[in-house]
């Protein structure tokens, strides 16, 4: 299956939108072709442009598994919990606060549970990443072998075009098949890879948080979508967390190459409430797959309702506040914010 390139899927650029970190926010843009999913070579529509729901909402646990409630008004945030380098895995709800634009919000719902998630796996197939995928493939099943057993995962390969090679499902020998599929050719187009995956998790997806995970060396050079655009569809899906791993070690790159790869990645993970690993070495990269695993199993969902009504847009900008009694400082890693808009209901579920 190949994610193409035509005007399938409409970006909506918010001229209102605050920047992203110290980013300034592109000029109002007409419309621009997102990329979506095509099946079997023939093309077939993505979600509409409308935001779509977020991955997540009042989760109860129920005969078949854990179970969505979808709530328009809901905002909805997997969150990270650090004390300098160790994860934070012991809170309760009146540990946290949340704040939107400043405006303190009233937290409605509160898990910590190793709840079932939705993969996508997003590896980079150009011509420089040849010698490296032998052992990007394992890392990348070690993380599916280290993570809950309902969770289930797709394998996208992408150079100057991406396909999905093995679609949505928890059997690791089919994946393992899908990231076989290696003609490591062309460019890097990564930032179409990830919106177009960002798609399918929100459409397809059926556990109640979504991740990517992207594996690449190089710099995007190939792409329909700049990174600004590709982190604000992102946030308009109330979409997934994105985890980067940056092999940009070697000579394959210049060091301005290296550093803009960087940036992008950073930036990708930053605001969407992940990390961004740059190992030195291939050997390194197995390692840090299991540390992505961790850091995915021990989240919290926190779920609001925002005290803005969602009629009003523009982007959101969201901060939680985690603090403890006999504990340090604590970072709090979440996605930085959200577009309001009205989301598709969707019910999610553990168990097949």
């Amino acid at each position: 299956m190949r994610l193409c390139n035509n005007a399938i899927v409409a970006l909506v650029l918010y001229a209102s939108a605050l920047p992203l970190g110290a980013q300034q926010a592109p000029p109002k843009q007409a419309q621009t072709p997102a990329p979506s999913l095509s099946e079997d070579r023939d093309p077939v529509r993505s979600p509409d442009a409308a935001p779509a729901e977020a991955a997540g909402g009042p989760l109860h646990k129920e005969s078949e598994g854990y179970v969505l409630r979808t709530n328009v008004e809901e905002v909805v945030l997997n969150a990270t919990v650090l004390e300098g380098t160790r994860i934070v895995q012991d809170l309760k709800r009146d540990n946290f606060q949340v704040l939107e634009d400043g405006v303190k919000q009233t937290i409605l719902s509160f898990q910590h549970t190793d709840l079932p998630v939705s993969i996508g796996l997003v590896v980079d197939n150009s011509g420089s990443m040849s010698r490296k995928r032998p052992a990007v493939n394992k890392s990348a099943l070690d993380l599916i072998a280290a993570s809950n057993a309902q969770d289930e995962a797709f394998v996208v390969n992408f150079s100057d075009e991406a396909f999905i090679d093995q679609d949505f499902t928890s059997d690791v020998t089919k994946l393992r098949d899908g990231l076989s599929h290696i003609e490591s050719r062309g460019g890097t187009a990564l930032y179409d890879a990830v919106v177009a995956s960002a798609d399918k998790l929100v459409a397809d997806g059926k556990r109640p948080k979504q991740v990517i995970v992207i594996i690449t060396d190089g710099e995007d050079n190939a792409s329909t979508l700049t990174l600004e655009q590709t982190i604000r569809r992102v946030q308009q899906l109330s979409g997934p967390v994105i985890y980067s791993i940056g092999l940009l070690f070697g000579d394959d790159m210049s060091r301005s190459e290296a550093r803009h790869a960087r940036r992008a990645l950073e930036m990708l993970s930053t605001e969407t409430g992940g990390m961004a690993f740059f190992p030195k070495t291939i050997e390194q990269v197995d390692e840090i797959a299991a540390e992505v695993a961790r850091d995915i199993r021990s989240q919290y969902t926190i779920g609001y309702h925002s005290t803005k009504p969602t009629t009003e847009p523009g982007f959101r900008r969201v901060q939680v506040i985690a603090q403890a009694s006999g504990m340090g400082k604590l970072e709090v890693r979440t996605r930085t914010g959200y577009f309001p808009g009205v989301r598709v209901p969707k019910k999610g579920a553990a168990g097949r």
